[in-house]
């Protein structure tokens, strides 16, 4: 029976709740989260379960330091048709470092280490903060209100539409442009993370860094604009880094041709100097979409 089937159901009531400022602090001081993540002893609370693969709730703690995280073992991962099993807690690992290697740090701090299920991912659990404006709205269908962008037009029953609406914010323009390096199949609403610090941090990398297009996301009205000047400073310094230590660091997550075919993305974003279009071979919004 696989791992997956013999996990607890998450009790809501009982594990502990992250508070929202220290979780981002911790985000923000990566050696330290990843020394705990690392060494850390988890106590598992119990599954996430809107999760499609095992997600599991815990503490994680090290001496005086505490903080709660998501573990998710290589052996409640459920097979997919376009990716190889037992392979997506390295991908989440994959696409940490290379998030860390951009220097924007838009991915919580994440490792790969043995757990209570066996090895998986850990990454650092930020709480959204509860104060921090939507980063993604129904509108008019008419059209965007100021300082939005439209995604699609959407369903919202009885007959009625709305446009489906996500923030121009910097922040999200930055995960736009490491999904697309990622190839991130998956960019749903509720894997924008916004942290109490002002970050916004992107979570569930596991379909990612495949050799064929699969970008599917909610991010895209910068569809085809100009890259900003920081995002094409970024990749030219990735590209050099991906032929070296970061590409090294990569190895155990990923085989060669994903290797290749990410270099391959850099060089195209590079190329073109423009934010990508929507594959016409493959659809562009994941679902659901939030």
């Amino acid at each position: 029976m696989p791992a997956r089937e013999r996990l607890p159901a998450l009790n809501t009531e009982t594990p502990p709740r992250a508070d929202p400022v220290v979780a981002a602090a911790l985000a923000a001081d990566a050696p330290t989260a990843l020394a705990l993540l690392r060494e850390g002893e988890l106590t598992v609370h119990g599954r996430l379960t809107d999760a499609s693969n095992a997600a599991l709730y815990c503490s994680v703690a090290l001496g005086s330091l505490s903080a709660q995280a998501v573990y998710k073992p290589v052996g409640g991962e459920r097979p997919l048709w376009d990716f190889p099993d037992g392979t997506l807690a390295g991908r989440e690992v994959a696409a940490y470092e290379l998030s860390a290697a951009t220097g924007w740090a838009l991915i919580p701090p994440t490792v790969l280490r043995d757990g209570p299920h066996g090895p998986g991912m850990v990454q650092l659990w930020v709480e959204p903060d509860p104060a921090a404006e939507p980063l993604l709205d129904l509108q008019d269908p008419r059209g965007p209100e100021a300082g939005w962008l439209p995604i699609v037009r959407a369903d919202v029953g009885d007959g009625r539409t709305a446009l489906l609406v996500h923030h121009d914010d910097a922040r999200l323009r930055r995960l736009a442009v490491l999904d697309a390096v990622l190839n991130n199949a998956d960019r749903k609403g509720g894997h924008l993370i916004p942290a109490a610090d002002g970050r916004v941090y992107g979570i569930d990398h596991g379909v990612t860094f495949s050799t064929e297009d699969k970008l599917r996301t909610l991010l895209w009205g910068w569809a085809g604009e100009p890259l900003p000047a920081e995002a094409l400073e970024m990749l030219s310094r990735l590209a050099g880094q991906l032929d070296g230590e970061l590409g090294e660091r990569l190895v155990p997550h990923l085989t060669a041709a994903e290797l290749d075919a990410t270099r391959a993305r850099v060089a195209g974003l590079r190329g073109t100097g423009r934010h990508p279009l929507p594959s016409a071979d493959w659809p562009a919004i994941p679902w659901p979409p939030v």
